[in-house]
């Protein structure tokens, strides 16, 4: 019988294979907010990855897999950040770590500020700078009215102030 179909008792208990999460394409850009947020989540995996290896055979190994597998995706995105001081920069132009407050067409006023990837929370109005409406919003002007192309259809925004943004 061919060995490729018979279950070695060995086996049992590891974990599988898990492939790894993909990484974006886009530089990652981080606010120091952003930079702490993922190195508490590296930390925190790595605290989880040992705690489970110190378990032995207790240990779930398809949480284990999990672990390690979302411990690698933030160890590279740790190692791929790049830190944006937005705090000096003057707030004539919407850039990375600004707070831009805008009004919608319906008046309806809103304010975002521009994040890394990792750090995005639409509910927090945080958005990311590689976003349609990050994308929108970065280089325009207190006074421009930018187009945010949307699912739901396009949406004119008007620029009513830029704040630097904090360091975080």
């Amino acid at each position: 019988m061919n060995r490729a179909f018979i279950k070695d008792p060995d086996d049992t208990g590891r974990p599988e294979d898990l492939p790894d999460r993909p990484q974006s394409p886009h530089t990652n850009y981080v606010t120091p907010a952003g930079l702490r947020q993922l190195q508490y989540l590296k930390a925190d995996l790595a605290a989880r990855k040992s705690r489970m290896l110190a378990e032995g055979k207790l240990a779930d190994p398809q949480e284990l897999a999990i672990v390690q597998r979302d411990l690698r995706y933030h160890q590279e995105r740790l190692s791929r950040a790049v830190l944006v001081e937005s705090s000096g920069k003057q707030g004539d132009r919407v850039h990375f770590g600004a707070a831009v407050e805008v009004r919608d067409e319906s008046g309806t006023i809103e304010t975002y500020t521009i994040v890394g990837e990792d750090e995005a929370d639409p509910s927090q109005g945080k958005v990311s700078w590689v976003s349609p409406l990050g994308e929108a919003l970065l280089n325009a002007e207190p006074g421009d009215e930018v187009v945010w192309r949307r699912p739901a259809g396009q949406m004119r925004l008007e620029i009513l102030s830029i704040s630097p943004g904090a360091s975080g």
